[in-house]
């Protein structure tokens, strides 16, 4: 007799640069959600679905919850505890290497508020010794009743199965929501404009990253099956577009080139991608601006 079918919705919670994103790509074996060294990368929360067993997980990889300070700030931790809401299952993510901080603290205290349940994973676990790994453990499960706990390295794969076999097991019986190819729900023009964000983070200094947004003004499918792909790239200030472009454009097209290799090899199709930079001085006050990534304005 076949096994029943289980499907259902995870959410990846936890302080900014955690490794959520890293864990959602894992699963999924592909790029949907966009990873970078630099905190808070994670505008929005991405879905990316996958099947493990005969299970049909769908991660919910959250923006990560900090103490908002910005508009934006605020509709990012907004868009996270939404996705908390949305779960059958709850990941508290922890960097093991960082452990316990300021921001980890605050959303346990939050859980317990919540009265919720949620599961503990302790990514780069492996940066630490064995013995550290088992007080950070145990320091956790003195303040609060998770679940379960489970320890790996999502970049590299190592002991994450485990973790995954739990959640198959867990979820709920029911239909799978998606068909059993498909990897997320965002638009390709709106991954494509996160491949680009990417780039960005990865290639400028400091805090530039977090005064920018980039916008898909076009996504179209030509007659040789190519894509040309316009995006605009929005900037505070006039001198912000100015270390964007680079000298004589060469930061612009450095990016242009790394996202569009990076989207034709995501895509398997060619890309004519095209970058603007604009200046929009209030863009992040713009409600405009938080349409295409539902993000709450008001929050």
């Amino acid at each position: 007799m076949d096994k029943k079918t289980r499907c259902g919705f995870v959410a990846l919670i936890g302080a900014p640069n955690a490794g959520k994103s890293t864990i959602t790509n894992n699963f999924v074996g592909s790029k949907v959600s966009i990873v970078s060294p630099k905190a808070q990368t994670t505008r929005t929360t991405v879905k990316g679905i996958g099947i493990y067993d005969n299970t049909q997980i769908i991660f919910l990889d959250t923006p990560g919850i900090f103490a908002p300070k910005r508009r934006l700030d605020r509709a990012m931790v907004d868009s996270a505890w939404n996705g908390f809401y949305d779960a059958d299952i709850n990941v508290l993510v922890v960097d093991a290497k960082r452990g316990m901080n300021e921001e980890t603290s605050a959303i346990i205290s939050e859980l317990e508020r919540r009265k919720a349940h949620a599961v503990l994973a302790f990514n780069k676990s492996d940066l630490v010794e064995p013995e550290r790994l088992e007080e950070l453990k145990e320091e956790f499960e003195n303040i609060f009743s998770f679940d379960d706990v489970f320890a790996f390295s999502a970049s590299s794969g190592d002991h994450i199965t485990d973790f995954y076999q739990y959640l198959a097991d867990n979820l709920p019986e029911s239909p799978w929501y998606y068909p059993e190819d498909q990897m997320s729900d965002m638009p390709l023009k709106l991954l494509a404009a996160e491949i680009v964000r990417e780039k960005l983070f990865l290639n400028l200094k400091q805090e530039l990253p977090y005064a920018l947004t980039v916008e898909p003004e076009l996504w179209e499918r030509r007659a040789d099956n190519s894509v040309r792909a316009e995006m605009t790239i929005y900037v505070a200030r006039e001198g912000q577009k100015t270390i964007v472009l680079g000298k004589n454009g060469s930061m612009i097209k450095k990016i242009g080139q790394s996202a569009r290799e990076e989207l034709e090899e995501l895509l398997e199709d060619r890309i004519h991608l095209f970058l603007y930079v604009k200046v929009r001085e209030n863009w992040v006050n713009d409600p405009a601006r938080y349409v295409d990534w539902n993000l709450n304005f008001k929050a």
